[in-house]
């Protein structure tokens, strides 16, 4: 079968500049090219070529970067010269009715991983005839699942929860590997952590992630703990390194702050497991409705403990005694009882830790995911 996976204007593919859903593309590319003809659609990038196969997959990249409309008809002129059995589009409802007209005998999936069906995004009109015209809407979470399915019952009988995945081997305990234990010496001993309990945060600073609430929580963890650190990894955007007022805020209250707290800026995509191993417990103090931040599976498979808030999909992967959940995220106290939790009990830490990593071996592989958007591409009828 011959099947296009078309990604969003955001970011490209692969993800030179990180993304969720880039990620989740690539990670199951490797299983999923031996049994098709594969080509993923995606944005244009400066680093990467316009069209060229890798490892049997054909990359289209088209112009359109982070303007919808433009890359939509950029899209739509390229199916228009090619026949695909099966098109699978990522987080980009309004796209399904265009790739219908130009491709009526195709079957048309769709992945969600936001809440892309919200009337902020879509108007009802719009989303009840890309539902219509649609095969299966496949879900990161049974969070954004109920959702779609509350805005729109119809939508029901094509939903699918399929979890994302993790890879198992750049994200591993740093115990576990003599290379990444030499890592995690040098950045400890480069940020000046040595001897300390290193809390992480890894993701975009932006209010919505909660950054300012877990710097001030610090101020109450200080009372207790006093051979602590925070680090925050991430800039306000993928692949950019600006000071957004935000990023400027977080910094002005970490520079104020009891605990050592060390701001890094842009990571490349590529370095992230390094600050995994750099650290000892992990944090998402999601405020919105999270639809499940991908970090959860990163830092199970890096055997690190984590805090999590009840938003959006995020409780979905507490299991086993693998993290702690706060329920009230814009309470800094709630935050500092959970991590007082486990900064006073290393043997939790471990626990916790080692209870992620076998979560992530056992559920959490990319062939897995792999093997579950394959079984929905093989469905002959719903």
């Amino acid at each position: 079968m011959k099947i296009a996976m078309i990604c969003t204007e955001k970011l490209p593919v692969p993800p030179v500049r990180g993304g969720a859903i880039q990620t989740y593309i690539a990670g199951i590319l490797g299983y999923l090219s031996r049994f098709y003809d594969l080509t993923v659609i995606g944005t244009a990038d400066p680093s990467l070529a316009n069209d060229e196969y890798v490892d049997k997959v054909r990359y289209v990249r088209v112009e359109g970067h982070g303007i919808f409309d433009t890359y939509a008809h950029e899209v739509i002129q390229f199916l228009r010269s090619h026949t695909f059995d099966i098109i699978h589009v990522f987080n980009r409802p309004r796209l399904i009715p265009l790739i219908r007209e130009v491709c009526p005998h195709a079957r048309i999936i769709a992945s969600m991983h936001n809440d892309m069906f919200d009337p902020s995004k879509i108007s009802g009109e719009q989303a009840e005839l890309a539902i219509s015209q649609l095969d299966r809407i496949v879900t990161i979470s049974g969070y954004v699942g109920r959702v779609i399915a509350s805005l729109y019952p119809q939508a029901e009988g094509k939903l699918r929860t399929i979890y994302s995945g993790v890879d198992l081997q750049r994200f591993v305990p740093w115990g576990n590997s003599s290379s990444a234990r030499q890592v995690r010496q040098s950045m400890r001993r480069q940020y000046e952590l040595d001897g300390k309990q290193v809390i992480l945060f890894v993701g975009r600073l932006t209010p919505k992630k909660g950054a300012d609430i877990l710097v001030r929580a610090m101020g109450e963890l200080s009372k207790k703990h006093s051979n602590i650190a925070l680090v925050l990894v991430g800039g306000a955007w993928y692949g950019v390194d600006k000071v957004s007022d935000y990023v400027a805020y977080v910094r002005a209250l970490s520079e104020r702050s009891p605990v050592p707290v060390v701001t890094t800026g842009y990571v490349p995509a590529d370095q992230i497991h390094h600050w995994f191993w750099a650290g000892d417990i992990f944090v998402c103090p999601s405020q919105w409705e999270e639809p499940l931040a991908r970090v959860h599976y990163e830092a199970m498979a890096a055997g690190l403990p984590f805090v999590t808030t009840k938003r959006g999909g995020n409780a979905e992967v507490i299991i086993n005694g693998n993290g702690l959940l706060v329920e009230q995220p814009e309470d800094l106290l709630s935050f500092a009882r959970q991590l007082d939790r486990l900064l006073s009990n290393r043997d939790l830490q471990r626990q916790m830790g080692r209870a992620g990593r076998t979560l992530a071996e056992e559920s959490f592989t990319w062939e897995r995911v792999a093997r579950e958007v394959r079984s929905v591409w093989e469905e002959k009828d719903l």
